[in-house]
């Protein structure tokens, strides 16, 4: 035997024990990755395991920053005749109104609001318009909705409801599918401002949402939130209870 032919059989040997030491080392990482899969995941395939942890994450609900228990005492004292169930049904009906109006293109969806509220919708439906960008908002489902702020500044009243919802949301242009899925649901956090002013027609008629609150009879300022006569004349102020609590605001705060 040459030494022509010993050099390729070593060679041969040395390339046999090189694939060994690769497979060996590919069925260890393989076992590895499948152990870290199956412990992360709860399955060793690795591409099943993110689906199903994405899926996990568009079908469970986000938690919500819910202060209710702290700022409703302060509420009803201001407020005794505020009914917390019914406002938190409005604040719900705002929010998916104000969706399904961006998913229309269409303000006047929006159920209730301030005129800041609805300009701020049409203005969105305005840059979408211009963009050639349709947006769309599909099976909108409110899970939570809960007091997160309450805040009282220059004689206005507010309050900041956080809403866990989940929908299917994505962005259309010339048909074609251009942000997020159309088959997938996703799920959000919003918030939702709502304030008391004194006089609603006030409110409508004034651009300036900062109004204070006076006495509609001689101008003077009230002595506080819940006030049913004028310290200053003696004149009765007309409770306006609900009606008087407007929705100013719809932002999403986190998806």
């Amino acid at each position: 035997m040459n030494g022509k032919m010993i050099g390729a059989i070593i060679i041969l040997v040395l390339l046999l024990v090189l694939a060994g030491v690769i497979y060996l080392a590919c069925r260890k990482i393989s076992r590895t990755v499948k152990g870290y899969s199956r412990m992360i995941f709860g399955t060793e395939n690795v591409r099943e395991g993110v689906q199903k942890m994405e899926m996990e994450y568009a079908t469970t609900p986000k938690s919500v920053s819910s202060a209710t228990g702290l700022y409703l005492p302060g509420i009803m004292k201001d407020f005794p005749e505020f009914h917390l169930e019914e406002m938190k049904s409005r604040a719900q009906n705002v929010l998916t109104s104000y969706l399904r109006g961006i998913d229309g293109g269409n303000s006047h969806m929006l159920t209730e609001g301030t005129r800041e509220l609805r300009d701020k919708l049409d203005m969105r439906i305005s840059m979408l318009r211009n963009a050639e960008i349709r947006e769309h908002y599909e099976r909108i489902k409110v899970h939570r909705i809960e007091i997160h702020k309450y805040r009282k500044d220059k004689g206005r009243s507010s309050i900041v409801f956080q809403a866990s919802a989940e929908h299917i949301h994505y962005q259309e242009q010339n048909g074609a599918v251009v942000k997020g899925r159309k088959d997938r649901l996703e799920q959000a956090k919003y918030n939702v401002e709502v304030s008391y002013i004194q006089d609603v027609e006030l409110v409508e008629n004034t651009s300036d949402m900062g109004l204070a609150m006076v006495c509609p009879n001689c101008g003077a300022p009230l002595p506080s939130l819940g006030a049913k006569t004028c310290a200053y004349c003696d004149s009765p102020v007309v409770e306006l209870n609900i009606k008087a609590w407007n929705f100013t605001d719809v932002e999403m705060v986190e998806k």
